[in-house]
Order: C-alpha cells, then sequence, then structure tokens
C-alpha cells in the first residue's frame, strides 16, 4: 500500500521560535510535543519516494528517516520554508555524483533559479504546468491565493479511483480555486492558527475555523491539518469536525481506494 510521510508540520518559522517564550514554544523545548519543522511529505510510491517541498530543515529531516539522498522533489511555491534546503540537497548530489529533478510550475522554477543559479549544475528542472505522472500517480497543479504573500500551488494527486490533495500555503479560496478540492479523499491543509484574530489584509494561511468552513463546502472523506504555527497547541482538545485531524511530525498516512475514512 502506497503512503506519505510528514517529514514537517511547521509554518514558515517552524516551533518553537527561538525568540519565543509563549507555552507552546516551552513546551516544544521541554518534550517536543508541540516541536515542529517546516511543512514536508515524502510520497512512498511504487515508482521510489517524491518529497513534496524541501525547505531548510531538509538535512534534519532526512537524517530523522536515516534517508542518505533522494532523486525527486515537487515544490509547491518558491518562498524560503519550502526551497530552503535545495543547495543542501545539491551538494549532496555533487558528493554522490548524481542528479536530482525538481518539478514545479514554470513560474515557480524561475524564481527558484534567479534566488540559486547555481542549482542547475546537480538538479534538472522540470516545468509541470500541464501536469505530471509519477509512481502511476497523475499530479495536477493549480494556482491558489496565498493572501498578503501572493500566490502558492496546491497539487491533486489521482490513481484507480483515490484522490487526494495537498494544500499548505492558501487562504480566502474563490470560484475555480475550490474545484480541485472536490470529490476528495482526502486534503491535506494548512492552518497556521485555531482562529487568527490579525486582520485578513495581513494574513496569508487558512485558521481552522476557516478551513472548516471549506471543509464543509468542498467535502472531502479526510482533512488532515498542517503548517501549523506556534498559535497550535496539540495538548488542547480543539472542536475538530468529524473526519478532519492535526497532523504530527513522522505521521504515516496510507493511500488508496481501500482506505477507510475516519
Amino acid at each position: 500500500m502506497e503512503s506519505f510521510t510528514f517529514l514537517g508540520n511547521g509554518d514558515s518559522m517552524g516551533v518553537p521560535r527561538v525568540y519565543c517564550a509563549c507555552g507552546v514554544c516551552g513546551e516544544a523545548r521541554r518534550t517536543g510535543l508541540n516541536r515542529r519543522l517546516r511543512s514536508s511529505v515524502m510520497i512512498h510510491t511504487e515508482a521510489g519516494d517524491l518529497l513534496l517541498d524541501c525547505g531548510p530543515d531538509w538535512t534534519g529531516q532526512m537524517e530523522g528517516i536515516g534517508c542518505r539522498g533522494i532523486d525527486h522533489a515537487l515544490v509547491t511555491h518558491a518562498h524560503f520554508d519550502h526551497i530552503g534546503g535545495l543547495p543542501e540537497w545539491a551538494d549532496a548530489c555533487r558528493w554522490l555524483g548524481s542528479k536530482g529533478n525538481v518539478y514545479a510550475p514554470s513560474e515557480v522554477l524561475e524564481t527558484i533559479a534567479a534566488q540559486f543559479p547555481w542549482l542547475r549544475r546537480n538538479l534538472n528542472v522540470h516545468p509541470n504546468d500541464g501536469g505530471m505522472t509519477f509512481g502511476g500517480w497523475s499530479i495536477k497543479p493549480w494556482k491558489v491565493c496565498h493572501g498578503k504573500n501572493g500566490f502558492s500551488y496546491a497539487y491533486r494527486f489521482e490513481k484507480g479511483g483515490y484522490a487526494w490533495a495537498y494544500c499548505s500555503d492558501a487562504i480566502n479560496l474563490q470560484g475555480e480555486e475550490k474545484a480541485p478540492l472536490a470529490d476528495l479523499d482526502l486534503l491535506v491543509l494548512g492552518t497556521n492558527f485555531y482562529h487568527e484574530e490579525a486582520p485578513m489584509p495581513t494574513r496569508s494561511v487558512y485558521d481552522m475555523t476557516e478551513a472548516f468552513e471549506l471543509i464543509r463546502e468542498t467535502g472531502q472523506k479526510r482533512t488532515i491539518l498542517t503548517h501549523l504555527s506556534h498559535g497550535v497547541d496539540v495538548r488542547e482538545a480543539y472542536p475538530l469536525p468529524e473526519g478532519v485531524e492535526l497532523s504530527r511530525r513522522g505521521m504515516q498516512v496510507t493511500l488508496g481506494a481501500d482506505v477507510q475514512p475516519l
């Protein structure tokens, strides 16, 4: 059975934040229940592993699963918390004498190339604007609103009658942005807080209460919330709707048409 593993489920700063003395960051330092690396998952397919986002915690994430090298990575957008590990991956490829493969929409690849122009020595880039296949999965990107931070891409995966999507950095989706969320068996969705009080123009990711409305509208069978900030405490009993749960670092999720929802 194919699956994916949460290598990280934190927001752009991770948890704990070095400057912060809040209760969540304090607990993360003491016992680690709330310790969260930047958001990333490793998808395990019949054709091998596909990393989804390669942020600045990449080295620690690889060490955490005992992985000494990867060949393929899918990128959602060119913000540092999602691409900051690419130089380290490229350097690993240099030492291993291999060449990795990065898949992303053209405009994402162009931004990455402008920031890290030397990466192509060790990483091949593959535009996937029109979609791609990997390990038998049909994978289609679509552009989503990332609030004050501009845009991101989400991905819809389909295989053998099973459909799931990864949408880590989005807010206030409208119209066609919601269409690929229909008829999903599983949605992985980013939510920074349970309820965020900051004004909407200053924000970039859903909070949980807004996510619940989106889920009710689009109707996923199961939803896992990721991209959690230090505003989320896993020790709290949040009133989550049926079929909704919080992600955990190292959590493994099985994919397939015979998987039963929560």
